[in-house]
């Protein structure tokens, strides 16, 4: 297997690589990027390999085009490998108006093997790959230039060694019948909409104080606003307005500059100058509109009273079955799906449908109506069937 040292940086280089690349069963993916002063990831280097070979490409490179890349990206006979694939799919989406596909993303597939809930990459190294990651060169500065030897060799690692731990938990997944329960999670990081952040739904991003209409129009009005102009100037969200002044402001909505200026986190400077006018005009704006187009948040139902050693119960179970089965719990179920079940046969959960419902789904609800009882037998829990 060749891995060569220098970056990419020609157009007719990259569109050779890639070339040679598309009629591979799959490829290995990974980028470095910054994000500390911007709004948008900033790509400073893309790693690729293939089965046999692999580079890294230099995508700050003058006159560099990018499109061989993308090409390869889209290409739907050729698997793109990533691990904890969300933020590097999030860049490519930008970058070329899609999402790359078809997908693997080894970390959800070492959670279907059972290893274990988020999974590191340092640890899939050592267990498929028998190999250690130099950590040294993780929070390097990646947009200067030229890149260290040092650097480049510790990027190509990230695609290097996510060869043989595909390969590992490729082969796991088909000798455990478990493609499809992959394909199922998969679909979600597909889907274009996973990237999306429409600016009147930002507000989903932070935890409501309160489920009362005025509070969650200023509160949409506000994170919208400033999600404009975070994107407008690609800075981050934050250096806008920080999350509790936000909070604050919902709270307590300003109807003038000398209110935005009683805010803490705001300076004078800012409530009187375009960005204060700017956000008074939007929370103005949206106060004034019909009600009836204000967001709503419905409480969580409160749950029976007496439920909570019932809700223990199917935690037991949940590990029992996860251990039983190899997977990660956070696979099946997690603390909010076990109140539900708990509570309503017919929940909204995953872990009432297909797969989930077979190996966890089934069994909780024959547990909850006596069919099914919990018992200890030394130092293991087994299952008990009951006669009815």
């Amino acid at each position: 297997m060749r891995a060569d040292p220098s970056p990419i940086t020609a157009t007719e280089e990259l569109a050779q690589f890639c070339a040679s690349l598309a009629t591979t069963e799959y490829v290995t993916v990974d980028t470095e990027f910054m994000r500390e002063t911007t709004y948008w990831p900033k790509v400073c280097l893309i790693q690729l390999a293939g089965p046999d070979e692999a580079r890294v490409i230099d995508p700050l490179a003058e006159g560099l085009d990018m499109e061989p890349l993308f090409a390869l990206l889209r290409n739907k006979a050729v698997l793109k490998v990533f691990h904890a694939a969300r933020q590097d799919l999030e860049i490519f989406t930008k970058l070329m108006g899609e999402v790359p596909s078809p997908l693997f993303d080894s970390q959800v597939a070492a959670m279907v093997c059972g290893f274990g809930d988020q999974v590191s990459y340092e640890q899939l190294v050592a267990k498929l790959a028998g190999a250690q990651v130099d950590k040294s060169s993780r929070f390097t500065d990646w947009a200067r230039r030229p890149l260290t030897e040092k650097q480049v060799v510790y990027a190509l690692g990230d695609v290097t060694h996510l060869r043989k731990i595909y390969e590992k938990l490729n082969a796991k997944l088909q000798k455990s019948g478990r493609v499809e329960w992959l394909a199922d999670e998969m679909a979600l990081l597909a889907d274009p909409a996973t990237y999306e952040v429409a600016p009147d739904n930002a507000w989903k991003r932070l935890k409501p104080r309160t489920t009362k209409g005025e509070y969650l129009a200023v509160l949409q009005a506000v994170a919208a606003w400033r999600e404009i102009e975070a994107r407008n100037r690609d800075i981050p969200r934050q250096r806008i307005i920080r999350d509790e002044t936000v909070m604050e402001i919902a709270a307590h909505p300003p109807r003038s500059a000398d209110d935005l200026e009683r805010m803490r986190g705001l300076s004078k400077g800012f409530a009187e100058g375009k960005m204060g006018t700017g956000l008074l005009a939007a929370i103005a704006a949206k106060l004034a509109s019909p009600k009836d187009t204000w967001p709503t948040l419905e409480r969580e139902p409160e749950l029976p009273r007496g439920i909570g050693p019932l809700v223990e119960l199917l935690k037991v179970l949940l590990k029992l079955k996860c251990d039983a089965h190899d997977v990660a719990q956070k696979l099946l179920a997690n603390s909010s799906d076990l109140d539900k079940i708990a509570a309503d046969d017919n929940a909204d959960v995953p872990a009432l449908q297909g797969w989930r419902r077979e190996m966890f789904g089934n069994d909780a609800l024959r547990l909850k109506h006596g069919e099914l009882a919990l018992a200890a037998e030394g130092t293991r829990i087994k299952l008990v069937e009951l006669k009815k």
